[in-house]
C-alpha cells in the first residue's frame, strides 16, 4: 500500500484553485495609502478547503493584497508577517514602503490572511460570546499571582474542550502544511514561472522552511528573516530556544539609554548605572505586582508592565516609551517630557479599546488554531507540565511566563489535524535559501537561523548588528544592499557576513533617512 502522505500531493492536483484572481482598487476606509506611496489592489482566489478530500468542491476564499512593482516586475514575492495568526494585509500596508526599497523595486509584493486569521475561516471555540471574552482575557503571563500557572492549565483544558466541540471542522483545516499548498496555489494562479519567491519573518520563516520541504523543486528565491527553531516548533512542548536571548536584549535597553544620556533618555538622568536602571525596572514589576498603579482611566498591574516590557523587545523605537514608563512610576518622572498617561495610552498592552478586541481576540484564536494543530507534543496533567514551566522561567525573566497560556492550551489540543508535516528540514532546494537574524533579537535569537539554515543546502545566513525582531527592525545600508542584491539578482553574501547598523537608538532617525542616505527613488519612500 502506498502511504498516505506519499498520495496527498496527487490529490491536491485534482483539487485545483480557481485560477482567477479579482482584482480591485482597495477601499481606502480599510486599507488607506494615502501616507504611503503605494497604490494598493486587493483580490480575492479560491482555494481547496480541504486538501485531503479529493471529492469535495467546497472553497475558501483568500483575501489578497497586492503593491505593483514601482518598476518593470520580474514576478511577484509573497510574504508572511508572522504570528502565527498575524493581520497579514494589514501589517503588510504598514511594511510596503519598506519592503519595495528592500526588494529592488522590480517585484509585485504580495500576502494574504491566512487560514483561521482575521475572516478567513477564523476559530470560535465557544459559543458564548462571554466565554469566548474569557478565552482571550484569561491569557495572562504566569507569574501574575501565586495561582496563575495553575489557572492556565485549567483553561487550556476548557478552551481544548471547547474548540474540540464547537471549531473540530474548521479546526483542522488551518496547519502550516494546508497553508504551504495555499501558497502553492497562489504560484499557480499568478501564471508567472511556476516557482515561488517568498519573505518570511518569524513564524513566517516555519511557513517558508516547512513550504520548501515540501515543494523544494519550486522555490525561485525565499528569504527567512527572524528564524524561528522549526525542530521546537513541531515538536517541543515549548519554544525554549525562542527566548533565549530575551533577558540580555533587555538589559541592552538601559546600556544604551545611559549611552544616549538624559537629552534622549530621561532615565539618564539619575547618575545610576545599567544595572542599577535595570534592577529598578525588576523592583517596579515586583511592587506593581502586589499594589498596582491608577493612572487616570488607566490600571498598570503585573500584566500591562510584563507586556511593556515584551513590547520593547521588538524594536528599538520602543526603548524611549518603556524607559519613559519606568521614570515615572519608579522614579517620580521629573525629567520626562512626556506626560505618563500620553504614553500609556499608545501601548497595545495597556490601553485595549474596543475596536481593538476582535482583531487581538482573532489573533489569540488564531495562534491556537494553527500552532496547537501544528505541534505534535501532548501533556497529559499539570505535574508533567511544571518542568516546562520552570524551564522557560529559567530561560528567560522577561519572557519565560508571557506566553504560558498558550503553551497550556496547546499541549492539551483535542482538534485532530487534516495535515500536519512530519518530514524532515534536510532541504535541498532548487535555489539556496538566504537567512537573515538580528544579533540581538528577544524572540528568535540569531542561533536558531544557524540551526535551520544547516539542513538547507547551499544556504547562507546573514547577520545584521543590531536589536529587535527581525531586520526590519534595524534600518541597515548594508543590510538594503545585500537583501535586494539577492531578490533582484540572486547574489547571496559569502558566508559570515555581518552587516552594520545605520541608525543608534533613542534617534528618531529610520528607515526613510536610510533609503534617502543610499540613494533609493525618493518617490518609493514614505516620510
Amino acid at each position: 500500500m502506498v502511504p498516505f502522505r506519499a498520495l496527498l500531493p496527487t490529490l491536491a492536483l485534482l483539487a485545483t484553485a480557481d485560477c482567477t484572481f479579482n482584482w480591485t482598487t482597495c477601499d481606502p476606509a480599510q486599507f488607506d495609502s494615502s501616507a504611503v506611496p503605494v497604490s494598493f489592489q486587493c483580490g480575492t482566489l479560491d482555494v481547496p478547503f480541504d486538501y485531503t478530500s479529493h471529492n469535495s468542491s467546497e472553497k475558501l476564499r483568500l483575501k489578497l493584497i497586492k503593491a505593483p512593482a514601482p518598476l518593470k516586475s520580474k514576478g511577484t514575492i509573497l510574504f508572511n508577517f508572522g504570528g502565527p495568526g498575524v493581520a497579514n494585509r494589514d501589517d503588510f500596508t504598514t511594511l510596503a514602503p519598506t519592503l519595495i526599497p528592500l526588494t529592488g523595486g522590480q517585484f509585485d509584493l504580495m500576502t494574504f490572511d491566512t487560514r483561521g486569521t482575521v475572516d478567513t475561516i477564523p476559530l470560535k471555540c465557544h459559543r458564548d460570546p462571554v466565554q469566548q471574552y474569557r478565552m482571550f482575557f484569561s491569557q495572562k503571563p504566569s507569574n501574575s499571582s501565586e495561582t496563575s500557572l495553575g489557572e492556565l492549565w485549567a483553561r487550556g483544558t476548557a478552551d481544548a474542550e471547547a474548540c474540540s466541540i464547537n471549531a473540530g471542522k474548521s479546526g483542522g483545516v488551518l496547519t502550516t502544511a494546508f497553508v504551504a499548498r495555499d501558497l502553492m496555489q497562489v504560484v499557480d494562479a499568478l501564471e508567472e514561472d511556476s516557482l515561488l519567491r517568498y519573505y518570511g519573518f518569524s513564524y513566517g520563516t516555519v511557513l517558508g522552511t516547512t513550504t520548501a520541504a515540501m515543494f523544494p523543486d519550486r522555490i525561485d528565491k525565499m528569504i527567512l528573516d527572524a528564524v524561528q527553531n522549526v525542530h521546537e516548533y513541531y515538536h517541543a512542548q515549548a519554544n525554549f530556544e525562542e527566548w533565549e536571548l530575551s533577558d540580555e536584549l533587555f538589559s541592552t535597553i538601559f546600556c544604551h539609554c545611559v549611552e544616549a544620556g538624559p537629552e534622549l533618555c530621561s532615565l539618564a538622568s539619575y547618575n545610576k548605572t545599567p544595572d542599577e536602571l535595570e534592577a529598578a525596572a525588576w523592583d517596579l514589576l515586583d511592587a506593581i505586582k502586589h499594589q498596582p498603579v491608577a493612572v487616570g482611566e488607566l490600571v498598570v498591574d503585573y500584566a500591562a508592565l510584563k507586556g511593556i516590557f515584551a513590547q520593547s523587545l521588538y524594536s528599538q523605537r520602543f526603548w524611549p516609551s518603556i524607559t519613559t514608563v519606568i521614570d515615572y512610576l519608579a522614579f517620580g518622572g521629573e525629567n520626562a517630557a512626556i506626560p505618563l498617561g500620553t504614553i500609556l495610552s499608545g501601548l497595545p498592552a495597556i490601553n485595549t479599546t474596543a475596536s481593538d478586541l476582535p482583531r487581538l481576540m482573532n489573533g489569540d484564536s488564531a495562534l491556537a488554531g494553527i500552532y496547537c494543530g501544528d505541534n505534535q507534543v501532548r501533556t497529559g496533567s499539570f505535574a508533567d507540565f511544571l518542568p516546562v514551566a520552570e524551564k522557560l522561567y529559567r530561560t528567560s525573566s522577561v519572557m519565560g511566563d508571557v506566553p504560558m497560556g498558550s503553551y497550556a492550551r496547546c499541549q492539551q489540543w483535542r482538534i485532530e489535524p487534516k495535515e500536519t508535516y512530519t518530514g524532515d528540514f534536510e532541504v535541498q532546494t532548487r535555489n539556496p535559501v538566504l537567512f537573515v537574524g538580528n544579533t540581538l533579537d528577544g524572540h528568535t535569537p540569531l542561533k536558531s537561523a544557524y540551526n535551520v539554515s544547516s539542513g538547507f543546502e547551499g544556504s547562507v545566513v546573514l547577520e545584521v548588528d543590531g536589536y529587535g525582531h527581525g531586520s526590519s527592525s534595524v534600518p541597515s545600508q548594508c543590510s538594503l544592499k545585500t537583501i535586494s542584491a539577492y531578490w533582484v539578482n540572486g547574489t547571496l553574501p559569502e558566508s559570515g557576513t555581518r552587516c552594520e547598523r545605520s541608525v543608534e537608538p533613542f534617534t528618531s532617525d529610520w528607515w526613510p533617512k536610510v533609503f534617502k542616505d543610499a540613494g533609493v527613488n525618493a518617490s518609493w519612500i514614505a516620510e
